[in-house]
């Protein structure tokens, strides 16, 4: 991972969920609807606004199918 500012690494991440996200043909209201949050939490976060929950952090991977790390990625 290189090395990021706060700012930097929430875009990044931000960036990276949204890609995930859509590769695995999700739209964002239904990865909201799937982890019981806001669709603009989600929103939120993938433009690297907020800094999401560890909790959170598990809860996308299972939605997703995917393994924790690979939302870290960037």
């Amino acid at each position: 991972m290189e090395n990021f500012n706060e700012t930097e690494f929430l875009i990044a991440f931000g960036k990276n969920l949204s890609k995930l996200r859509r590769f695995k043909g999700f739209t964002q209201e239904q990865l909201a609807n799937d982890l019981n949050i806001e669709i603009s939490q989600i929103s939120r976060i993938e433009r690297g606004k907020i800094n999401t929950s560890i909790s959170n952090i598990k809860l996308i991977s299972l939605a997703l199918d995917i393994e924790i790390k690979e939302l870290f990625n960037f």
